[in-house]
């Protein structure tokens, strides 16, 4: 029976296929046949009340110089693809959001999106930990520097980072008594107009910001733990991080199975939680990572598994037919 998924993405011709998870889901696609429809954010568009889109079919492979291949092209609506992966990097700005609602439509034509649109809206990175307060470090989010100073007299040392923000970047530790703690207020906050995130920083971090992945709300059994790089505070990859795969200790599978049922209720099939030491510090849905070293040092196929849940999708069972194109 012919499946098939499509994808919305960053530019395939700029991923660094050996970390990127979205490309992992197009190589599980792919293993199984299954048709690949590529779409860029240019490519949606809505037609009065059905939702559009340019798709490329493409054949993806693990080859580092040459690891796609479009086959075709086709214009037609969003909602005759079964399962639609919105897989779009932040920033999560306005263009992002009205992208959800081509999305939302869809979904409400019959397509399944992972994740749910309107929980891509809802659940912010940061601020959606703290539904999970006796999983968490202690929190504030505010725009006021007073707060913020109050904050960091309690606990003396505290990390501030922005709410949109991603791959580490203007993550602050922040220490009583920095000289720099008014600038770093001000250009987080752009002067009191946007909001920032402070956590009291936890020195856990010295053996690794741990990426734990769950599918459907049950967590993968293997994490990875990301250090910093020496003099760093942040754990990212992108800041230079070191992963290093460890299996789930108690608490991490705790962790999870307190924010699993939650992300099942709102439609977010793949994410990706945050935990160093013994809190949880961001639950990522937008478009997580790590799929590809966990796959790598444990022997495990996440990309497959969470493709035999979609299969599982009644839309997705019922195979291929022929949709209407402009």
């Amino acid at each position: 029976m012919e499946r098939e998924i499509g994808v919305v993405m960053d530019p395939i011709g700029s991923i660094a296929i050996a970390k990127d998870s979205t490309f992992a889901m197009m190589l599980a696609a792919d293993r199984r046949q299954w048709r690949i429809q590529y779409m860029e954010q240019s490519d949606l568009f809505m037609r009065d009340d059905r939702p559009w889109a340019r798709m490329r079919e493409v054949r993806v492979r693990d080859d580092a110089t040459h690891w796609y291949r479009f086959c075709g092209e086709r214009t037609r609506p969003l909602d005759t693809l079964p399962v639609i992966l919105m897989r779009k990097d932040p920033p999560f700005d306005m263009e992002y959001i009205y992208t959800t609602y081509l999305l939302e439509r869809a979904q409400s034509r019959g397509s399944r999106v992972i994740n749910d649109p309107r929980s891509l809206r809802d659940a912010n990175e940061k601020v959606f930990t703290v539904q999970f307060p006796q999983c968490c470090p202690p929190t504030l989010v505010t725009r006021r520097t007073a707060d913020l100073a109050e904050f960091l007299a309690r606990h003396t040392e505290i990390i501030l980072k922005p709410l949109d923000g991603m791959g580490g970047l203007s993550i602050f530790r922040v220490k009583t008594a920095d000289p720099n703690f008014n600038v770093i207020v001000e250009t987080l906050t752009d002067h009191g107009k946007r909001f920032c995130i402070a956590q009291r920083f936890i020195p856990e971090i010295a053996q690794g910001d741990k990426r734990i992945l769950l599918l459907d709300g049950e967590p993968v059994p293997y994490a990875l733990a990301r250090l910093p790089k020496p003099g760093e505070t942040r754990g990212n990859l992108a800041a230079g991080g070191t992963g290093v795969g460890q299996p789930l200790s108690e608490r991490d599978r705790w962790i999870a199975a307190q924010v699993g049922p939650e992300l099942r209720r709102r439609g977010i099939l793949f994410a990706g939680i945050d935990v160093i030491g013994d809190y949880l510090t961001e639950i990522n849905i937008t478009s997580p990572t790590c799929i590809r070293e966990l796959d790598t040092r444990f022997d495990l196929d996440i990309a497959g598994d969470l493709l035999t849940r979609l299969e599982e999708s009644p839309k997705v069972a019922q195979g291929g037919s022929d949709p209407p194109t402009l």
